[in-house]
């Protein structure tokens, strides 16, 4: 059974499963891994293939073939479906793209900031049972509007060695260029190295279990990464009003993931606590994934009670989930004082089901605390900044001395000399 606290008085480790490290005999065997696809390419892959899925695979790329087939084995009521929540995305991360800034409000003196895309970008999609559809949606369609030239999916085969029609339709529906048959590390390995099959990437994206984000950890610097995420994570916001088997179904919706993930309820009412934890021992005797979720619930699992929604907003603010709901009458009242969050979901009509699938924000975000620091995926993600500026000759002889004295005082005479040399008479 879930477990009902008071908050005050709570150390911040008891209040989610913080813990993302990865232990020793990981990081070894990650390594392993790396080496062995550095030194073995596609072979290596294969042999991976074997060894952590039980597949044997030649082909290592879906073919055309493939994702015709796989469209037309979709639903039409899907493929729709999937087109919605396709549009809601690209309207959503449209907003986000930046324009760049000229300066030019002194004589002789020009200078801004760009944009550019990211060239080539691989996206790790998990395969729980089935690759995902909404994260290759929610990956893919944010680096396209970026301009990204070439993007590069990667799960895992199933046992039949082949990959979900309705992440292959997703693929085809986000623009993905191609689509690999590999998973875990050996998959991070390959975008980031390269394969004889698999092209060398910039950035890798996408969430996968403690291996895929360990490999991510490893080879942050010959590419970059989005993030390292830690398990799942909500935090439910209700008062008294709520409905208890509303809240208990949300809880269990991120519950279902893993049994590491962390279903939280904050609260100023003790009645729906005890409620909400009733209702969530009755609805998870009918639930498909019970074994994953009851653990979920019982090792992770809590209801912080409160003495006041001020207090409820101050544990929001120190626990920073990856999903928050504000299950309240006046939710846009408190979304401004909402500092660390990864996502809010307003009202008691909004449940986090929707941004995992439809609506258009992104649902890869930040886990394990780091919402204190760090952003949703976003457009930002597959873009980099670069500043440029211009000077004439009587711009740069007219601070030529004061450069060279910040360079002498720095014990950098080349610099001074630089900026001596070009200046005028």
């Amino acid at each position: 059974m879930i477990k009902v606290l008071d908050f005050d008085g709570l150390a911040p480790e008891m209040f989610l499963n913080r813990d993302i490290r990865a232990e020793e005999d990981v990081c070894a065997a990650v390594d392993a891994v790396i080496a062995e696809v550095r030194a073995g390419g596609d072979a290596a892959l294969r042999a991976c293939t074997r060894r952590f899925d039980g597949v044997e695979t030649d082909a290592l790329q879906v073919t055309e073939a493939e994702l015709d087939a796989a469209m037309s084995r979709v639903s039409r009521s899907f493929l729709e479906t999937l087109g919605e929540a396709a549009e809601n995305i690209r309207r959503f991360h449209a907003r986000q793209r930046h324009g760049d800034f000229i300066l030019a409000d002194r004589p002789g003196v020009v200078m801004g900031q760009r944009w550019t895309p990211i060239e080539k970008v691989g996206v790790c999609v998990p395969r729980s049972p089935e690759a995902f559809p909404s994260t290759v949606l929610m990956n893919v369609i944010p680096a396209r509007i970026a301009g990204v030239e070439r993007v590069f999916l990667a799960t895992p085969p199933g046992k039949d060695g082949g990959i979900s029609p309705e992440a292959l339709a997703a693929a085809r529906i986000a623009g993905a260029d191609a689509v690999f048959k590999i998973g875990g590390a050996q998959a991070v390995a390959a975008l980031a190295y390269g394969t004889e099959s698999v092209p060398r990437v910039d950035k890798i994206v996408g969430p996968g279990g403690v291996f895929v984000a360990t490999a991510k950890r490893r080879v942050f610097g010959q590419v970059d990464i989005d993030m390292i995420a830690g398990p799942s994570e909500i935090l439910v916001l209700a008062d008294e009003k709520s409905d208890p088997g509303w809240v208990a179904a949300d809880l269990l919706s991120q519950a279902e993931h893993d049994v590491l993930a962390s279903p939280v309820l904050v609260t100023d009412s003790r009645e729906l606590a005890e409620s909400v934890q009733r209702e969530l021992e009755r609805q998870l005797e009918s639930l498909p994934r019970r074994d994953v979720a009851h653990r979920a619930v019982e090792d992770n699992g809590k209801i912080l009670v409160t003495d006041s929604l001020d207090k409820a907003v101050e544990a929001v603010n120190r626990i920073a989930p990856e999903h928050l709901e504000l299950c309240v009458d006046d939710p846009f009242a408190l979304l401004p004082r909402i500092r660390n969050a990864g996502s809010v979901f307003l009202g008691r009509s909004t449940p986090e089901a929707l941004g995992d699938y439809f609506a258009g924000p992104n649902h890869t975000l930040p886990t394990s605390g780091t919402a204190r620091f760090s952003s949703p995926l976003g457009v930002d993600d597959f873009m980099k900044r670069s500043s440029f500026l211009y000077y004439n000759r009587p711009a740069l002889s007219a601070c030529a001395d004061k450069i060279a004295d910040f360079a002498r005082r720095e014990g950098l005479e080349a610099h001074a000399r630089s900026a001596l040399s070009r200046k005028e008479g």
